[in-house]
């Protein structure tokens, strides 16, 4: 008798935050994971440690997201180690502050190539390899629709991924792979936000009065990647009950 093979999910950006839980928790779920990282191979190494823990199979693969030849690899990567790929979470980002008249458009074009070019890539390429029936879960901000005053071009830069979203569900329809966003009210780390004094703004928005947590995240996505497959092309606002 063959043994079924377990699924297994590219999770980008998965080195720390919001896609290091989301990696976790697709583990718990029962699958392998594939930890691409930019950079942060000590980190990507812990995470691929806490899944073998969990008792799956993980392993990690430097890549940056807008290079198609490097994120070519990472797809070739699980299709090697685990026989394919049923899930795509592209959690990795940047943000730099700025308004539009003062954004340094050295800056504009590193969100761009990162948020927008790099979401297309793996988008592309998931196309091309995700297994029929599958899910892709991209990572917004609300930003995208609820500009907040001094994160103008990276609202632009998300808005640009929703739009993505949408077409990217509506070509993969006839292989029954649904594509949805998340857009977390919390996408930046803890340090991150504090250093840009956003804490507060962030609880003001929830009634929750708390700051999203990464687990809160990867719960929506364990859903999306579940019994929630039926859903495709929407945009998922994780707020806390902000509005």
């Amino acid at each position: 008798m063959l043994r079924k093979r377990s699924r297994s999910a590219i999770v980008t950006g998965a080195s720390d935050g919001i896609g290091q839980e989301v990696a976790l928790r697709l583990a718990r779920d029962g699958m392998n994971i594939v930890v691409n990282h930019a950079s942060n191979a000590t980190e990507a190494d812990r995470t691929v440690a806490a899944i073998r823990r969990e008792g799956r199979q993980a392993v990690a693969v430097q890549a940056d997201i807008a290079d198609d030849d490097a994120m070519a690899k990472v797809f070739e990567t699980a299709h090697k180690e685990f026989g394919g790929v049923d899930v795509v979470v592209n959690s990795a980002g940047i943000m730099v502050p700025g308004t539009i008249a003062d954004t340094d458009v050295a800056d504009l074009d590193r969100m761009y190539r990162t948020n927008i070019r790099g979401t297309y890539v793996v988008g592309q390429l998931a196309a091309n390899w995700i297994h029929g029936g599958g899910s892709i879960i991209n990572l917004l901000s609300p930003a995208g629709r609820r500009v907040s005053p001094g994160y103008e071009a990276y609202a632009v830069s998300k808005g640009a991924i929703e739009a993505l979203t949408v077409v990217l569900a509506s070509a993969m329809r006839r292989r029954n792979v649904s594509v949805n966003s998340i857009a977390p009210v919390r996408a930046a780390s803890t340090r991150s936000l504090e250093r840009a004094g956003r804490i507060a703004q962030i609880v003001s928005f929830s009634s929750k009065k708390r700051v999203g947590d990464p687990e809160d995240i990867a719960e929506i996505v364990s859903f999306l990647t579940g019994a929630g497959r039926w859903f495709t092309g929407q945009t998922f606002f994780v707020s806390g009950g902000g509005n």
